[in-house]
């Protein structure tokens, strides 16, 4: 297992656009659960991490996150905007040799990302969407799950993966 997951340096990766993105160190915390897994799922789950900080550094209104444990998985918050809802990474039970992006089951989103992305992702009920720990990172279609997660309070008439409005 992988022991060396940066917890005080900045991690740089190419942003959306082809410029450098940069998301902030791994809390300890947060490391420590990382370093539970495998090598895939760690690097897998930190792609994804990286993802999720550019798409709010992007994303209007959304803000700051707040990374912490919750339910003993890494968790990211729109705490300061209140823009989104919950995003956690972690592995489903019911496949442990994939990633998962867990979502609030209280809301629409794996739902409606069922509808639209059911060629990209294999999902687990209405809270998580699954991803392999290999090969190609799903990105843009990820990133637009990801990104409604974080924008899903700011205004559900918008349908921020299709760009489409809703009555």
């Amino acid at each position: 297992m992988r022991k060396d997951l940066p917890q005080r340096e900045l991690r740089t990766y190419p942003g959306a656009d082809g410029r450098t993105v940069t998301s902030p160190p791994v809390p300890r915390d947060v490391a420590e659960v990382l370093a539970r897994h495998a090598e895939p799922i760690q690097a897998r789950l930190l792609q994804v991490r990286d993802l999720i900080y550019a798409l709010a550094g992007e994303t209007d209104g959304v803000g700051p996150l707040t990374e912490t444990l919750k339910w003993g998985e890494p968790a990211y918050l729109t705490e300061a905007s209140g823009s989104g809802t919950t995003i956690r990474l972690g592995v489903a039970k019911s496949a442990p040799e994939r990633c998962a992006v867990f979502f609030n089951c209280r809301t629409t989103l794996v739902e409606t990302f069922r509808i639209h992305f059911a060629d990209d992702f294999t999902f687990e009920g209405n809270r998580a969407l699954l991803i392999p720990a290999i090969g190609d990172l799903p990105r843009e279609p990820l990133a637009l799950c990801l990104r409604a997660a974080l924008t899903y309070h700011h205004d559900q008439r918008v349908c921020t993966w299709t760009g489409s409005t809703s009555s």
